[in-house]
C-alpha cells in the first residue's frame, strides 16, 4: 500500500505493527484518528505494554507503510514516554496539549476522531488544538446520520483496607498454689539405764538438773521468675470468593419501520441492522 492509499484507506492501518526509524518494534496499531476537517488520518494508538489497555499516541506525520509494517518518524523511547490514555477514553484539553508538546507537533485548530470499527461506528475524541471539551459527533463512512450506542461495563477490582486490629498483651494474675514439703523436729524421751557392778559412778545425794536443746524444721517459701513460653502474633492471607452485584446502564437503538411500528434493537448485527 502506498502512502496515498494509507491515507485514503485509514481503516487498513489497524492491526499493523509499528516500527521506529531504527527498525525497532514498538507495538501493534490499535486505533486510527482522523482530522475532523479533511478526514485524513492524523494519529494512531500503539499498544506498547504486554498487559493492560494503555495505548500510546503516535503522529502519522512522516510515517510510511511497508506491507504489514508501519514505520513512524519517532523513536520507540519517545513513543513509550508519550502521554497515555485508556482505550476508548476521551482526551481532555490538558492531555491534548501535553500530547502535541511531547512530539513537538503544531496541532492548533485541529480536531480528530477515531476511524470506524468493525461495526462501522466511529468513536469520538477531541485532539489537541480544540479546548472546548465537547465531543465530535461519530460518523459512518459516507453517512453523517449515525448514532453511537453505549453501555456500562462492570469492572471489579480489589483494594486493601483496615478491618481490625489484633493486640497481644501481658497481664499479671494471681493463683493459690498448695504443695507439701516434709519437715522434721526433735522430741525428748526419757531413757533409763541400770548401773552395773563395776561401773565407776559417783553417788551424790542432792538436787541437780540437766537439759538438751531441741531442733525442728519449718517450711521456708521464696519466689523466683523463670521464662516458660514465647508468644507472638502473625498474619495469614486467606483467599475467598465473594460475589459482587451492581446495576449498569446501557442504551438501546429503536427505529420506526415503514408501517410506523416501533422496533427495538439491542446492539448491532441483529435482523434489520445494516452493517457498513
Amino acid at each position: 500500500m502506498s502512502t496515498g492509499d494509507m491515507f485514503n484507506r485509514p481503516e487498513g492501518l489497524k492491526g499493523l505493527v509499528a516500527y521506529d526509524p531504527d527498525g525497532e518494534k514498538i507495538g501493534g496499531v490499535e486505533q486510527v484518528y482522523l482530522d475532523d476537517g479533511s478526514g485524513r488520518p492524523e494519529w494512531v494508538t500503539v499498544k506498547t505494554g504486554l498487559f493492560g489497555t494503555k495505548e500510546s499516541f503516535v503522529p502519522l506525520a512522516g510515517a510510511r507503510r511497508d506491507g504489514d509494517a508501519l514505520h513512524v518518524a519517532y523513536a520507540k523511547s519517545v513513543v513509550k514516554d508519550a502521554p497515555r490514555l485508556d482505550a476508548e477514553e476521551h482526551l481532555d484539553a490538558t492531555a491534548e496539549r501535553e500530547l502535541y508538546s511531547h512530539y513537538g507537533v503544531d496541532g492548533v485548530g485541529k480536531r480528530t476522531m477515531r476511524t470506524p470499527g468493525p461495526g462501522g461506528a466511529a468513536g469520538s475524541v477531541d485532539v489537541p488544538g480544540n479546548a472546548t471539551g465537547t465531543d465530535v459527533h461519530a460518523r459512518f463512512a459516507g453517512d453523517e446520520e449515525a448514532l453511537i450506542r453505549s453501555e456500562e461495563r462492570l469492572r471489579v477490582g480489589t483494594e486493601n483496607e483496615e478491618v481490625g486490629r489484633a493486640r497481644l498483651r501481658k497481664v499479671v494474675v494471681t493463683e493459690d498454689v498448695t504443695t507439701t514439703v516434709p519437715v522434721s523436729h526433735e522430741e525428748v524421751r526419757v531413757v533409763r539405764e541400770p548401773i552395773r557392778e563395776g561401773d565407776r559412778v559417783r553417788a551424790d545425794i542432792g538436787e541437780a538438773e540437766t537439759e538438751v536443746t531441741l531442733h525442728a524444721e519449718r517450711p521456708v517459701v521464696r519466689k523466683e521468675a523463670v521464662p516458660v513460653e514465647r508468644v507472638r502474633l502473625e498474619t495469614e492471607r486467606v483467599t475467598e470468593q465473594k460475589e459482587v452485584s451492581d446495576t449498569v446502564r446501557k442504551e438501546e437503538i429503536r427505529y420506526d419501520d415503514a408501517t410506523g411500528k416501533d422496533e427495538r434493537r439491542r446492539g448491532e448485527g441483529g435482523r434489520g441492522d445494516r452493517r457498513r
